[in-house]
């Protein structure tokens, strides 16, 4: 049986309310009457699906910049976003254990392991914006790591803590809510 969706709209950052939100929705939809998908160019994407593009623009940015993946590779003996429990999430998206989504983490990862290079320094490392403890924390951060095919971020472009052209303006912008009709 085809189902079909209808979009209602476009739920901005969620952040930690991801689960109250969700449970929202479950009370307002019914449970299994909604879901999240990113629209890229008609298509509607799923959460691993948009996770293997915001992976490629990480990617596209770390084999542009040698000299950073340099410097992570060096000083860093793993990285995590908004818990140092993150790490056990190791290259599977799907691992979401705190209340916020983390994705940075494990893209950062999986690029790393397609360059052919890994962590060897003695520093657990924070990649979250200003709430980082090292200089990449802000320069590996979704908001300032640019999307690489800009023009399939959905306009208008949503604005929030991260910079306009960012993997997380892809990530917001793109994302919708659709119920089931």
């Amino acid at each position: 049986m085809v189902e079909n969706w209808q979009t209602v709209g476009r739920p901005g950052y969620l952040g930690k309310k991801r689960d109250e939100t969700y449970a929202k929705w479950d009370r307002e939809y019914g449970k299994g009457n909604w879901r999240l998908v990113w629209l890229v160019d008609g298509a509607a994407l799923s959460f691993l699906d948009v996770c293997l593009l915001y992976e490629f623009a990480y990617l596209v940015f770390l084999n542009d910049h040698p000299e950073i993946v340099e410097q992570l590779t060096s000083e860093a003996c793993e990285i995590y976003d908004d818990e140092e429990s993150n790490v056990a999430s190791g290259m599977d998206y799907t691992k979401q254990e705190t209340t916020r989504t983390h994705i940075q983490d494990i893209a950062i990862r999986r690029c790393l392991s397609y360059l052919g290079v890994w962590f060897r320094g003695k520093q657990l490392i924070r990649i979250r914006q200003e709430k980082g403890n090292h200089p990449l924390s802000i320069t590996l951060s979704p908001g300032n790591v640019p999307f690489n095919h800009p023009e399939w971020i959905a306009k208008p472009e949503l604005v929030g803590w991260w910079k306009r052209g960012s993997v997380e303006a892809f990530y917001q912008s793109n994302r919708f809510l659709q119920v089931k009709i």
